[in-house]
């Protein structure tokens, strides 16, 4: 069956409805990763806590939101997104009320993996729905299903700064964590998966061919974990990660530093909160971008190129970090050149490892995250304790980035290089790729 418009379950099925479902939802559980830098200073004083211990939360958040998805990819795939992502809105609504609620850091430390674990079944379900609907525009889909994660906060920033300045923390996370359920909520209830026998409209015409070489052969989750390609892509994105995590989760504190939290920009707006409002914008634009460009140039051209800019805006931001409006700006150039990797990745993994069990693949590679995870929130923090300095932070940041560009051009572009050829000895009965 062919077409924009599919049946499924006895309804007419479109799947623009269903990027558009995914959208929405994404964009509900921003909050949970992209303000957060907003209540750790307040957390810090009403828990008595360092920066380092309030940070574990963080962690422990996207090691939820990482590690679980592979597991509630398998799910997706078995009862549908729409069950799974129904349950994620449950337990991000949970995970912020209880954070508002907590008196202790184990209790924060608990909501807030409860939070993880329903932003994950989210994240995976609508990335990994957008991937199945959308082989012909891979990229484009997966980047604007990611992209809304990053945009999301843009909308809902100075709400949250504000209801936290006049009525406290704790009733910015009840409040919010209300509303971000009932719209994952709503959302659910539009998403579903192609039937089988379904392709996009052209897909005969064109062969089933797009400008980049996609497998023929969908690999189950074990093929893939025994594949050197698997691995490498893995590194490298745990590799780019870092950097954008670290920023993310101590953007607030980084500013409050150089007095850039109370520093008046423009219209009344610090410069820290400017910053939050451009940088959840580019960090939204970046995923459909770099994904668009990536189905013109090739996914590691796209990669090598977007790696070295943010390494370039992080070399600028050591220099310049002090400063109002070079802060604002070369913050958002970092979210624009590191939240590409929530587009390019995924969109790879069905290049290469076929569309099949694109859900449950992707959910292996986002664990990646959790990783870098470790290092970015407890770690980067630990190391400004010890150091009294943010600077050897960033130099580590700048040097995963340039590793992971050289990695994309060097290494990974020959070996997906050889994706389609080995898809068709795999076809043809030879061994699994390497």
């Amino acid at each position: 069956m062919t077409g924009d418009v599919a049946t499924r379950g006895g309804f007419l099925v479109g799947r623009w409805w269903q990027l558009g479902a995914g959208i929405v939802a994404m964009m509900a559980i921003a909050n949970l990763q992209y303000a957060w830098t907003l209540f750790t200073v307040p957390l810090t004083q009403s828990l008595h806590a360092t920066l380092s211990a309030v940070q574990v939360a963080f962690t422990l958040f996207i090691l939820t939101e990482t590690w679980l998805v592979p597991f509630e990819g398998y799910l997706v795939d078995r009862l549908g997104a729409r069950l799974i992502v129904t349950a994620g809105g449950v337990l991000v609504g949970l995970g912020w009320i209880g954070s508002g609620i907590a008196g202790s850091l184990g209790a924060l430390y608990g909501w807030y993996s409860l939070g993880g674990i329903g932003a994950g079944a989210v994240y995976g379900a609508c990335v990994g729905t957008a991937l199945k609907w959308f082989p012909d525009r891979r990229g484009l889909a997966a980047g604007a299903t990611a992209g809304a994660y990053g945009l999301g906060t843009a909308l809902t920033v100075l709400p949250i700064q504000r209801m936290i300045d006049a009525s406290g923390y704790r009733a910015a996370f009840i409040v919010w964590g209300a509303v971000q359920a009932v719209v994952v909520f709503v959302a659910a209830q539009f998403m579903t998966a192609p039937a089988a026998s379904w392709r996009p409209p052209g897909w005969e015409r064109a062969g089933g061919k797009t400008r980049v070489p996609q497998s023929a052969v969908s690999r189950t989750p074990g093929e893939m974990l025994r594949t050197g390609r698997f691995w490498l892509m893995y590194l490298m994105m745990a590799l780019v990660a870092f950097g954008g995590l670290m920023v993310t989760a101590q953007l607030k504190p980084i500013a409050a530093t150089y007095g850039l939290d109370k520093t008046v920009v423009a219209l009344g707006i610090s410069a820290l909160a400017l910053a939050l409002m451009l940088d959840r914008i580019l960090n939204g634009l970046t995923r459909p971008f770099w994904g668009w460009v990536s189905d013109h140039i090739g996914r590691c051209n796209a990669m090598a190129l977007a790696f070295g800019l943010e390494a370039l805006a992080i070399l600028a931001l050591l220099r310049l970090v002090d400063h109002p409006i070079w802060f604002v700006v070369l913050s958002g150039a970092t979210f624009f050149a590191w939240g590409e990797i929530f587009s390019l990745f995924p969109a790879t993994i069905g290049d290469v490892f076929g569309p099949a069990y694109a859900t449950t693949n992707y959910g292996i590679q986002y664990t990646s995250k959790g990783v870098a995870a470790i290092f970015a929130g407890w770690g980067a923090a630990k190391i400004l304790e010890t150091t009294g300095s943010w600077m050897p932070v960033f130099w580590i940041a700048v040097a995963c980035d340039l590793a992971a560009a050289l990695l994309a051009l060097v290494w990974l572009k020959p070996l997906l290089a050889t994706a389609a050829g080995d898809a068709a000895a795999l076809a043809g009965g030879a061994p699994a790729p390497r």
